[in-house]
């Protein structure tokens, strides 16, 4: 009696359909557990306001500002604990706050406050709020209580800077800003080549938070063209040499 034997076309498919099988099988495991892990677990973006109005409403909240202890000193929203994301300390102080709590987190304008959320969620924090805009679009809105002016420029000497027959640039920076540390070069190269015609004015937001707040600065770098005290041309984020020619 001859043996029932597969011809090698036949077990070749045989062995290619139980690898098929399986790897379906594997892929879906997969996704059901990423599914699972997405469904417990909350990372949004959220203006101001939403920011705001989810604290209040938000049971056992933590707040977190991430800013450095001179930004936190110089103004912050109530309650909130400051663990500096530029501090080398910061994921072990992150690691002690409950995972399982809603955590606000915000910063200046939102940059690095993103990035510790990012951070946060990688270390297994289940509920996570990040300020859009920062603290520069919570002051722009009124959210928070009235700045003191205890240092830097006033509304009343920026407009005195305004008060010439020549175009005024107003550069809005901050020493931390990667894009606003890309632009100065580019800037001073702008000051010196239009000299005479154009003024250029470097203002640090950290050092003039209330007037940043009072022209509702919101990201930086802003560069705002002001020709006879008006506004003529205005832009967010880095700017080329290039570009901002076209304009003066």
């Amino acid at each position: 009696m001859k043996a029932n034997t597969l011809s090698p076309k036949k077990r070749f498919f045989i062995v290619f359909l139980s690898f098929t099988l399986l790897f379906i099988t594997n892929c879906k495991e997969k996704t059901a557990t990423k599914d699972t892990k997405s469904a417990n677990t909350t990372v949004q973006s959220i203006d101001p306001k939403t920011f705001s109005e989810k604290l209040q409403t938000s049971k056992n909240a933590q707040l977190i500002d991430v800013r450095s202890p001179e930004e936190f000193n110089s103004k912050h929203i109530e309650n909130a604990l400051n663990i500096d994301y530029n501090s080398t300390t910061f994921e072990n102080s992150i690691g002690k706050l409950d995972k399982t709590k809603p955590t606000f987190v915000y910063c200046l304008s939102g940059g690095r406050s993103s990035s510790a959320v990012s951070k946060m969620h990688d270390l297994g924090f289940k509920e996570l709020y990040n300020m859009e805009g920062g603290m520069m679009k919570w002051n722009a809105l009124g959210l928070g209580t009235e700045i003191k002016q205890t240092k830097g420029m006033s509304k009343s000497d920026f407009d005195k800077i305004l008060q010439t027959d020549k175009k005024v640039l107003i550069d809005f920076n901050a020493k931390w800003c990667g894009p606003c540390k890309k632009m100065a070069p580019i800037l001073e190269k702008i000051k010196k080549d239009y000299n005479g015609k154009v003024s250029v004015v470097a203002i640090d937001v950290d050092e003039n938070e209330s007037l940043a707040a009072a022209l509702k600065i919101e990201s930086l770098p802003t560069l705002i063209l002001y020709e006879n005290k008006k506004i003529i041309w205005q832009t967010i984020g880095f700017t080329t040499e290039e570009d901002l020619k076209k304009h003066l």
